[in-house]
């Protein structure tokens, strides 16, 4: 058993199972706490809630609850390991809102395939919680659960594997074709990997100014285009009428390759068809869709890249999703629309153009760090996120309509 195997077991397994426990939040030791807290004393807020649903958010935990729901069908790089074994994951994206947004989350595992089923589940459960985080479900499903919850709740749901990584992607895509001298509106762009993400940051990059004419998306078939018969919706929105058919075709004089696929699938060759100063992400876990290393020998004039944290310029979740629902919850938004999601990839893009606090140089034992081509997102560390980001999302959501209160509790 290796070192990391063992090391990670014995991490969930000691000195208790799991990673999370409830904590009480007000004194529960005499008579009188107890009169309060349940029989009779609880009556009161009930009562209240009762006449004004709006009180929840002034008795209970509500406005700080976050669900975090998956049914395991799309788990990380593991596929469909079924809800039960999702759950260390789902504990982990409790442990990351906690830590980095002080968000209290129940993490919620539903046995269940069925997608009107599914959405009916999440729905009836809903009113425990200030805002939904979906997590580690397969596309297309994910898409029909999302846009059904959205349209059915009244608070943010939201499908971090979707628009967490969009976001992060978004911003360190910014300053990558900000650094290369390059603009997002010409920038012709390979996207592999057709599901959740990948469609995510293909739509959040249109809303940005993206032209859906420069996108090539690929598949596990090939490139989408309009000769092929075997597209779902999703897919069909990208496809392009075009006689390219496999991802070498794409890839020649492409600016941008994203990769939210698999590892090894980016050849030298390909790479060495883009265009001059092209910008590769390659957010493939653990392994990229080609290494860096061989990546910065083929071309000395690219930014790369990864979704993983020893290489630089990782595409991290955690510098979204935390910071994210923290902005929404303390307006009591409705929803994390697209003007919030907007909001938050330009105010994570501009943070990287600050200097670096000295904490985070520490932490990753560095002398100097500052914007440039091995520098284009902040690091997860930074204590500079609480602040802006939510602020970011917060102001959005006031401006976009979406907020209950117009100030930060």
């Amino acid at each position: 058993m290796s070192d990391l195997k063992q090391d990670a077991l014995h991490y969930h397994e000691l000195p208790k199972p799991g990673k999370l426990e409830t904590g009480l939040t007000k004194a529960c030791e005499t008579q009188r706490d107890l009169s309060l807290a349940y029989s009779p004393g609880v009556a009161e807020p009930v009562r209240e809630i009762a006449n004004n649903p709006e009180d929840v958010y002034r008795y209970t935990g509500k406005g700080n609850l976050v669900g975090v729901i998956s049914n395991g069908t799309a788990v990380l790089g593991l596929g469909n390991t079924g809800a039960l074994a999702s759950k260390p994951v789902m504990e982990g994206k409790a442990m990351l809102f906690k830590r980095f947004a002080n968000i209290d989350v129940f993490d919620i595992e539903i046995d269940c395939d069925d997608t009107a089923e599914l959405i009916q589940t999440i729905a009836n459960i809903a009113p425990t919680f200030g805002g939904i985080n979906l997590e580690d479900i397969a596309a297309p499903q994910c898409f029909e659960v999302e846009t059904a919850l959205k349209a059915q709740l009244d608070i943010p749901v939201f499908h971090d594997d979707q628009h967490g990584t969009a976001i992060v992607a978004a911003a360190g895509l910014m300053n990558a074709l900000e650094l290369q001298h390059k603009k997002l509106e010409l920038a012709r762009i390979v996207c592999v990997g057709a599901g959740a993400a990948g469609i995510a940051c293909m739509n959040l990059l249109m809303a940005m100014g993206a032209q859906k004419a420069n996108i090539t998306l690929v598949d596990s078939k090939g490139v989408v285009s309009t000769h092929r018969t075997d597209l779902n919706r999703y897919k069909e929105a990208f496809a392009q009428n075009t006689n390219k058919v496999c991802l070498a075709d794409a890839m020649v004089n492409a600016d941008v390759f994203f990769g939210v696929s698999d590892k090894d699938i980016l050849t030298v060759e390909m790479l060495q068809g883009m265009a001059a100063n092209p910008i590769v992400f390659t957010m493939a876990n653990p392994d990229p869709e080609i290494n860096p290393i061989l990546a910065n020998k083929t071309r000395d004039d690219l930014i790369i890249a990864t979704g993983r944290s020893d290489y630089p310029n990782q595409v991290n979740n955690v510098l979204g999703f935390p910071y994210i629902f923290r902005g929404a919850l303390d307006v009591r938004a409705s929803e994390i629309n697209m003007a919030m999601q907007i909001a938050a990839v330009h105010a994570l893009r501009k943070l990287a153009h600050s200097s670096v606090p000295d904490e985070v140089l520490d932490t990753y034992g560095l002398q100097e760090l500052s914007y440039g081509k091995e520098y284009i997102l902040p690091k997860p560390n930074d204590p500079r996120l609480i602040s802006v980001i939510p602020q970011a999302i917060s102001q959005a959501a006031i401006e976009s309509g979406v907020a209950r209160i117009t100030i930060k509790k």
